[in-house]
C-alpha cells in the first residue's frame, strides 16, 4: 500500500472470547496431575512450570519473578508491586516483562479446589523473532511500559495451554511438538490487546528492554554501591529519562529496587544458612546493622531476629 493508504494494524484475536469452562476444567485436571503437592514443578520443557497451592496466604510471599506469562486454571492470586496490586484468575492472564522483586498472596484456594497456575517463561530473543512475523511493518507504539500487566484470558490461549499440558504426558511429543505449541501461545499473546507491550521485550530500542538490561546489572551487583549515573550510561539514557523509565517499568527507583533485592537475599540467607542477621546484612552489602534491621522490618513486617526462627521452619519461603 502507499503512504496515503497505510497498512492497517492487525486485528486482535480472541479479544471477546473468554476461556471455555471445559478447557479450564481440563487444564486444572492436567495441572493437578503434574503438581503432587504444593509448590512449583518444572515440566518437560525449559521455562514451563506448573504450580499449586491449597492454602491462601496469610503473609505476603516475597520473590523475584522473571519475565513470564501466567495462566490460571483455578483459584486466584494477587501480586503487589509498589503501590499497585494485580489480581489474576482463570479470567485474567498476568505477564511479567522484566525481573521484578514482588510480593504475592494466594487469595482463592482450598484443598478441594487449589490454586493452579501454568507459567511460561518469556525469552526476549524468541519474542523478537515472533514479533517480526506478527508485526511485519514495525512494532506499534505503546504509551506506557510496565513490569506487570493483566489481560483478559482468551479461549485460544487457554485451549493451547491444554494441548501443551497434554503433550507433557509423553517425553518425545513434548520435545518435538511442545515448542510449537508454546510458539502458538506466544503468537496469540502478541495478537492480543497487550501484544504491543509484550513485543517490547524483544525490542532492543524499547525502554522495557533497556530497563531489563539495567535490572540484569543490578541483580548481578546488588551488593555493590549503586551509581545511577553510570547505570544510565550503560543503557544509553540520560539520568532523568532513565530514572523515569526505570520507575515506570518496575514501580520503584533503581535504589529502591536494589534495596528490595538485598533484603530478599538476606532473608533467603537467614532461612537457608546458619548466618545470623549481622552476617547476612554484611553479605548483601549493608554497612549499618541498625539500618538493615529498620529496612528489613519495613519490608517484611518483623525484625530479622524475630523472623529468623520462623524462616527456618520447613516450607517457610514456599510460594
Amino acid at each position: 500500500m502507499t503512504p496515503e493508504n497505510p497498512i492497517p494494524p492487525l486485528p486482535h484475536v480472541d479479544t471477546f472470547l473468554g476461556p471455555h469452562e471445559k478447557d479450564l476444567a481440563r487444564l486444572a485436571e492436567l495441572l493437578r496431575a503434574h503438581t503432587p503437592y504444593d509448590g512449583s514443578f518444572e515440566l518437560r520443557l525449559p521455562e514451563v512450570h506448573a504450580s499449586r497451592s491449597t492454602r491462601m496466604n496469610q503473609d505476603l510471599v516475597h520473590s523475584v519473578q522473571q519475565p513470564a506469562l501466567c495462566i490460571v486454571a483455578q483459584g486466584a492470586k494477587s501480586v503487589f508491586l509498589g503501590p499497585d496490586v494485580y489480581e489474576y484468575s482463570p479470567s485474567r492472564l498476568l505477564v511479567y516483562s522484566v525481573d521484578l522483586p514482588v510480593a504475592t498472596r494466594v487469595t482463592r484456594a482450598s484443598l478441594q479446589e487449589p490454586f493452579l497456575n501454568l507459567r511460561i517463561g518469556l525469552e526476549p530473543r524468541r519474542i523478537a523473532e515472533l514479533a517480526l512475523k506478527v508485526f511485519p511493518y514495525g512494532l506499534p507504539k505503546v504509551r506506557e511500559n510496565r513490569g506487570v500487566y493483566l489481560s483478559d484470558a482468551s479461549s485460544g490461549i487457554v485451549n493451547a495451554a491444554v494441548r501443551l499440558m497434554e503433550l507433557m504426558e509423553n517425553e518425545r511429543q513434548a520435545e518435538l511438538i511442545g515448542p510449537l505449541v508454546v510458539d502458538e501461545i506466544l503468537v496469540r499473546l502478541l495478537l492480543s490487546p497487550v501484544g504491543s507491550r509484550v513485543a517490547q521485550l524483544g525490542n532492543a530500542e524499547s525502554s522495557v528492554e533497556r530497563v531489563a538490561q539495567a535490572v540484569e546489572w543490578v541483580r548481578k551487583h546488588f551488593d555493590e554501591p549503586m551509581n545511577v549515573e553510570r547505570l544510565a550510561e550503560k543503557v544509553h539514557m540520560g539520568v532523568s529519562t532513565f530514572h523515569a523509565h526505570f520507575k515506570g517499568v518496575t514501580g520503584m527507583s533503581p535504589v529502591q529496587y536494589q534495596k528490595v533485592l538485598r533484603l530478599q537475599e538476606a532473608r533467603r540467607l537467614l532461612a537457608s544458612t546458619s548466618m545470623d542477621a549481622g552476617a547476612a546484612s554484611r553479605q548483601v552489602g549493608y554497612a549499618s546493622a541498625s539500618q538493615f534491621s529498620r529496612e528489613y522490618s519495613r519490608l517484611f513486617g518483623t525484625t530479622p531476629s524475630k523472623d529468623l526462627a520462623r524462616l527456618r521452619e520447613p516450607g517457610a519461603l514456599a510460594s
